[in-house]
């Protein structure tokens, strides 16, 4: 069952990334971030307002349950502050499979810290998507955005690895409490902590910091958060089932890359298709194979 529900948060992290792509173009970068807190935040009201009524602050009413959330609130906001510049203006063909490569880093942080032992068929699944997305990211290379030159290259990567490093955080978070809990209260502590960065930017260096680029509101804004929060409610509930590997949800989710690739060739006319295409067919068979070891 909890693969299941880990194939539906990738859904919605497709989606959630052509969103994204949508609300970037040619638009201010921090004030779309700081949008998508305050929407994330709304949509979880009624978890903290339900908390609040029964007179608790959830997590335990402990204040290192609140610092452990505020610890993941910045872990994943940085991890969104580059991952944001990044797919403004990396093709997704290509910033889609550089975010892919996360497992990798979760896998050995779940083996090493976890304990998890994965059987013949996810290995194989594993290691062809591993193959997959290496072969990918040489094609980048081919449209002008080498690793050697590309900040925005670099900043995909810092955010992958910094997502990687909230998904095992996730793991030890969701041992001690609710799903619904970490989620609504990290949003929040987002949508506090984005709001104070970006006055203090305000007052001190707005244009080196880039809060004075123009901001153009767009409907697809919005549904970022929507599509963010309908894949983590997957997401943390896929974690915190019996039987669940972190390692496994966590290679499931970058499925999401064929939803996010699908719109760049269709719509956004990317090149390099067929290869492109080629390598990504080797994903969804690593995925399949995920799938059946973990039946």
């Amino acid at each position: 069952m909890w693969v299941i529900f880990a194939l539906f948060s990738a859904l919605g992290l497709g989606f959630y990334d052509v969103v994204k792509k949508l609300s970037l173009r040619a638009n201010n970068v921090l004030l779309v971030l700081l949008l998508n807190t305050v929407f994330s935040t709304l949509l979880m009201s009624p978890v903290l307002a339900g908390n609040l009524m029964h007179g608790s602050f959830g997590l335990g009413d402990s204040v290192r349950g609140h610092l452990l959330i505020i610890v993941k609130a910045v872990i994943v906001l940085s991890s969104w502050l580059l991952g944001y510049f990044s797919i403004k203006h990396l093709p997704l063909t290509i910033q889609g499979p550089v975010n892919a490569t996360r497992p990798v880093l979760v896998l050995l942080g779940a083996l090493l810290i976890f304990g998890e032992r994965l059987n013949a068929l996810q290995w194989c699944g594993i290691l062809l998507g591993f193959a997959s997305l290496y072969l990918v990211s040489r094609i980048g290379a081919r449209e002008g955005f080498s690793i050697r030159s590309s900040r925005w290259l670099w900043m995909a990567g810092g955010a992958t690895m910094l997502g990687a490093v909230s998904a095992l955080y996730d793991k030890y978070l969701l041992g001690l409490y609710r799903p619904l809990e970490v989620q609504a209260w990290y949003s929040l502590y987002q949508c506090i902590i984005m709001s104070t960065a970006i006055v203090v930017m305000r007052r001190m260096h707005p244009e080196a910091a880039g809060v004075a680029t123009a901001f153009t509101w767009r409907w697809t804004i919005p549904c970022i958060s929507l599509f963010l929060t309908l894949a983590d409610l997957a997401y943390f509930y896929s974690l915190s089932l019996d039987g669940a590997m972190i390692s496994i949800v966590s290679m499931i989710r970058r499925g999401s890359v064929l939803v996010s690739f699908a719109y760049g060739v269709i719509v956004l006319h990317e090149r390099n298709v067929r290869a492109k295409l080629a390598d990504l067919s080797i994903l969804l068979i690593s995925l399949i194979l995920l799938v059946l070891g973990s039946e």
